[in-house]
């Protein structure tokens, strides 16, 4: 049988763990497989694009299990009333080749790039960071206001977003947590000014000059995480330039990413060097950082590993057939006959 974690399942599992927790084990679970990266057979994801959007599938596996996640990237989605990104994965034993769990990966892939994000700028951010400027307020926004309260104590959050309705729900989702300091700021360039860190998560599938060389201080952090595509950028090249910039996986990085204004050649640094010692991340207080995250298939097996570790545990979800039970091994046609069909065909000498 297959662990099957629906929609409702995957609400009451993080309610069930609390949502900073959940992203903080995540972190964790995520940091863990990376620090493993040569155990995985990893590949750049296979995307079919259009002119409005892009389907991907994001495979990977390791001796032990294979994951893949298919997920969507519609920025006009919203206008028809549905998500711009939605999500469904699954696990499977590698000896056998039987799926373990079936899961609900939309509300998951925003706690695990929230959780991504915070865990490369723990590494990478300045440790006295205090202040995060927010620029996107969409579906994604309010689970990297929390990662980042949580993983690095970050307790003001300058936000913005073209969309005035996006920030008042923003607003309104973190009212609850009261140690929050939340400033409604009126452009791109207010929030980012006097900010340590800087997230940006839009979705538009344009080249964009979110931020620009004018609005970047010494020592800033900035976390682009929007949803990429070839096509699609936040950053000006400039500010790539003069920052030091940190990847997960360089080849697709290249293809998706904001470097991918810049010659072949513009050198990167592999997150997971830097999680595992084998580079240096931030040099000094004053260099600007930049992770240019695209989302990797790693960060998805980790969550797939964890969903289905926590909801057997807590006895969430349903088990389902998704693959036909093998009573006989050999004996695929029996499931064309109905059960009593099966019993009265007898075998003719």
């Amino acid at each position: 049988m297959t662990r099957f974690v629906d929609v409702q399942s995957m609400s009451t599992l993080v309610q069930s763990i609390g949502v900073t927790n959940f992203i903080d084990q995540l972190a964790e679970f995520i940091r863990h497989d990376f620090s493993r990266w040569s155990d995985f057979d990893k590949s750049p994801r296979t995307a079919n694009h259009s002119d409005i959007g892009v389907i991907e599938l994001m495979p990977i596996s390791d001796a032990k299990r294979y994951a893949f996640k298919y997920v969507n990237g519609h920025p006009e989605n919203t206008a028809r009333g549905l998500y711009t990104v939605m999500a469904f994965g699954v696990l499977a034993d590698v000896e056998t080749g039987y799926p373990l769990l079936l899961s609900e990966l939309t509300l998951a892939t925003a706690l695990r790039t929230a959780a991504t994000s915070a865990m490369a700028a723990r590494t990478l951010a300045r440790k006295d960071s205090r202040r995060m400027a927010l620029i996107g307020n969409g579906a994604q926004s309010e689970f990297q206001a929390l990662a980042f309260h949580s993983l690095l104590g970050i307790n003001e959050f300058a936000v913005y977003d073209t969309d005035p309705h996006a920030t008042d729900k923003l607003i309104r989702n973190l009212s609850p947590f009261t140690d929050l300091k939340i400033i409604c700021a009126t452009s791109t360039a207010h929030a980012v000014a006097g900010s340590d860190i800087v997230t940006t998560i839009t979705a538009d599938k344009t080249y964009a000059t979110i931020l620009t060389p004018d609005m970047i201080e010494p020592g800033m952090h900035i976390n682009a995480v929007g949803g990429d595509c070839p096509g699609k950028t936040e950053l000006h090249a400039d500010v790539l330039r003069q920052a030091r910039v940190f990847v997960e996986l360089e080849a697709q990085t290249r293809i998706e990413g904001d470097i991918q204004q810049l010659p072949a050649d513009f050198p990167v640094i592999d997150l997971w060097k830097v999680l595992t010692g084998a580079e240096v991340g931030r040099q000094s207080n004053d260099q600007v950082t930049v992770f240019d995250s695209v989302g990797f298939a790693l960060e998805d097996y980790s969550t797939l590993r964890y969903v289905h570790e926590q909801a057997l545990r807590r006895g969430i979800g349903r088990e389902v057939d998704l693959v036909p039970k093998a009573e006989d091994p050999k004996d695929l046609f029996r499931y064309t006959r109905s059960g009593d069909a099966r019993s009265l065909i007898r075998r003719v000498a």
